[in-house]
């Protein structure tokens, strides 16, 4: 693909964002409990994902859920600067499903992160809880691949492979976006 093609527009449908929102908000929302026991008194994760499951449902897309997306950044912020690293990246996958509310349908790797983003940082953050078990983070996205509809799949497959760099998570990421896309050829 070249820089040219990744301006091409991709047909995306109002039933297909949805499907993605709801998939990035069934991925993410396990993960709050992490999030949740380490700051009990912090919704700004729950409400962000429940943002995203209201326009998976059906709501509009407004500045409610943009808003909510950046407030669950500053509660992944705030928990990765006093080393609370597995409540933040709950946060951070909070922070991707209400993101995948604004996916875009432009060809470009960077908008996979909205689609499969949720999962991966969720994945991240089960494994740092269980003390950087990664056999913990494979699980979880062996888990997310299970979560994937038909419609998500098909919507993966429309963008090029995820981007590269992201740490863990983004290594979490391309396992997960590799995994689905063997799937859509039955390889």
């Amino acid at each position: 693909m070249t820089v040219a093609d990744e301006n091409l527009a991709i047909e995306l449908s109002m039933a297909e964002l949805r499907e993605i929102a709801g998939y990035a908000v069934a991925c993410a929302e396990p993960a709050l409990a992490i999030f949740e026991r380490a700051r009990p008194d912090d919704r700004r994760p729950r409400a962000a994902i429940d943002a995203a499951q209201a326009f998976a449902d059906g709501a509009q897309r407004t500045r409610v859920i943009r808003d909510n997306a950046w407030a669950a950044h500053r509660a992944f912020q705030e928990t990765r600067d006093v080393g609370q690293a597995a409540a933040s990246d709950a946060a951070r996958a909070a922070v991707a499903a209400a993101g995948a509310v604004f996916l875009h349908p432009l060809a470009k790797a960077t908008q996979v992160v909205h689609i499969l983003g949720s999962a991966a940082h969720a994945a991240r953050a089960f494994e740092l809880d269980a003390g950087e078990d990664s056999r913990v983070g494979a699980d979880y996205i062996e888990k997310a691949q299970g979560l994937a509809s038909p419609v998500v799949v098909s919507v993966l497959t429309r963008y090029p492979n995820a981007p590269s760099g992201r740490g863990r998570a983004g290594e979490l990421m391309r396992e997960l976006d590799a995994a689905l896309r063997r799937l859509a050829t039955g390889r």
